[in-house]
């Protein structure tokens, strides 16, 4: 495997032209260290497959200041990183990504906030091809650090956090692991809600179906999870709620709703079919949803480099909204 002598300045594996069969040279950034190396080469190796990715580090094709390392080796700035030569598949290569701004909530040096809008994925995958990170990405050439500090569902709207320094990823990851942030959202169910709050704390277990979507159900043996659900406004067949996490899990309102009979308005995974087709014509007594109604509308955390208390909020999507107004006045 013939080595490549000098790169300046080093490119990511996906600029390199196809037929390169030069290994690469990369010296860590600051705003790159602390990160494993398995996941700074899945980033950087964008098309390659994940198995590949883990069968090099495995044969110790990639190196660190000339050594051999494991895939849990923590990357520090300074280091020099070797990568193979990887060939990356045509559809992967070929890609565009659009590049796309998105309304800004707040931003500074450290973070980045949005209002997503519902529709669209947080990254590519899964049938994906790009999504909000990838986007932005391509819209900020300059960007030398945007990463994702957690994810929304692809139909749910609302705050989405993304970190400019490694240094705020890691703090924001470690305030929600240890349960120091507060993010509610605004939902709309369908049934006969009784109760003003209500804690709904039923285990959850992720699986995939056989097309390989991602699914989650109650089960005995899942991770515990909590939802805190407040009524807001309650209508003859519908209830507007806040639901205050407690837990973090995938789909955890949508699946704590529908297991508890009070599935989400427009819901294409967990909810009432029949009704979701219903509600996508207006009648007399209300207007259309042709989404699922879920917005992620506030969240309270701890700014990384400052130390202040930050509550952001994202006003309900219009098209919520609009549907919420015309059921008029609330039966409560």
């Amino acid at each position: 495997m013939r080595q490549q002598k000098d790169v300046s300045p080093p490119s990511t594996p996906q600029e390199r032209p196809q037929n390169s069969l030069q290994a690469q040279f990369v010296t860590i950034s600051e705003e790159e260290a602390g990160q494993r190396i398995d996941n700074y080469l899945l980033r950087v190796c964008k098309g390659v497959p994940k198995s590949h990715v883990y069968r090099i580090l495995r044969s110790g094709e990639v190196r660190v200041n000339k050594g051999r390392i494991d895939q849990l080796y923590r990357l520090v700035a300074g280091d020099m990183v070797r990568i193979p030569p990887i060939r990356i598949a045509e559809k992967a290569a070929g890609s565009h990504v659009p590049a796309a701004e998105f309304s800004v909530i707040f931003e500074d040096a450290h973070l980045l906030v949005i209002d997503k809008p519902a529709g669209v994925a947080v990254h590519g995958g899964s049938g994906v091809s790009f999504g909000v990170i990838e986007q932005l990405r391509a819209a900020r050439p300059e960007a030398k650090f945007l990463e994702l500090v957690h994810r929304l569902d692809r139909d749910t709207s609302g705050l989405l956090l993304l970190a400019k320094k490694r240094s705020a990823l890691t703090s924001l990851h470690e305030q929600m692991r240890d349960g120091h942030t507060d993010k509610r959202y605004l939902t709309m169910v369908a049934g006969d809600w009784k109760n003003t709050r209500q804690h709904i704390k039923l285990p959850l277990h992720k699986y995939s179906t056989a097309d390989g979507e991602r699914r989650v159900a109650v089960q005995a043996d899942g991770q515990p999870s909590h939802t805190v659900f407040t009524l807001l406004k309650k209508f003859k067949d519908f209830a507007l709620l806040e639901a205050e996490l407690k837990t973090g899990r995938t789909h955890q309102i949508r699946v704590h709703t529908s297991a508890s009979g009070f599935p989400i308005l427009g819901d294409d995974k967990y909810g009432d079919f029949a009704l979701n087709k219903a509600l996508q014509k207006a009648t007399d007594q209300r207007g259309a949803l042709k989404r699922m109604f879920l917005h992620a509308y506030q969240i309270t955390f701890t700014h990384p480099e400052s130390g202040k208390i930050m509550t952001l909020q994202a006003a309900l999507a219009p098209e919520c909204e609009r549907f919420l107004l015309s059921l008029g006045k609330p039966v409560n």
